[in-house]
């Protein structure tokens, strides 16, 4: 039996055009991954697992909201790993977003602005992340209650992110504005 939500790992990598030759590198190793391991969506696949993340805009598209990860204890896009009841990663990536910034009615674009892949302590000698990235818009309004996994979540604005965010997250974030 097919997991629904490999199944559409695949043909969302698939049919995704990559913005540049490091992403469409980026996303050959995600499908190979996803070849190579059934379970490649499941927090449980050892070497590695997709992961669905999102930039969160304000109403305006002028601010991000950034968690201060309470684990990590550095400013990240929300997101995280894929759970059993969802069936795509974009849904995977709206149930991140919401959860982890408690507003309801955000508005998900289903196709993918970038990847990323990096090393996390998920298994015992760690394990990769294979993050599928969205961009997602608020309602007007929109006011974030920190969740459990977070120390701190803020409004930043997307021209002036604090200096320690990573490399990856300053990608994401312009590529959200584009």
């Amino acid at each position: 039996m097919t997991d629904p939500l490999q199944a559409d790992a695949v043909r969302v990598l698939s049919g995704w055009a990559a913005p540049d030759a490091g992403q469409d590198e980026l996303r050959a190793v995600f499908l190979e991954h996803l070849a190579a391991h059934p379970d490649g969506t499941r927090r449980a696949c050892a070497p590695g697992h997709l992961t669905a993340s999102t930039a969160l805009l304000d109403a305006s598209g002028t601010r991000v909201l950034l968690t201060l990860h309470g684990k990590l204890k550095r400013w990240l896009q929300l997101g995280g790993h894929c759970e059993a009841d969802d069936a795509t990663l974009a849904a995977a990536a709206l149930r991140e977003a919401t959860e982890e910034s408690g507003i309801p009615g955000l508005r998900l674009d289903p196709v993918p602005v970038s990847l990323d892949r990096h090393r996390v302590p998920c298994h015992p000698g760690g394990s990769w992340h294979l993050d599928v990235e969205f961009r997602a818009t608020a309602p007007p309004g929109a006011v974030p209650v920190i969740s459990d996994e977070s120390d701190d979540l803020r409004w930043f604005p997307v021209d002036a992110l604090p200096p320690e965010v990573d490399t990856a997250t300053r990608r994401l974030v312009a590529r959200s504005l584009a």
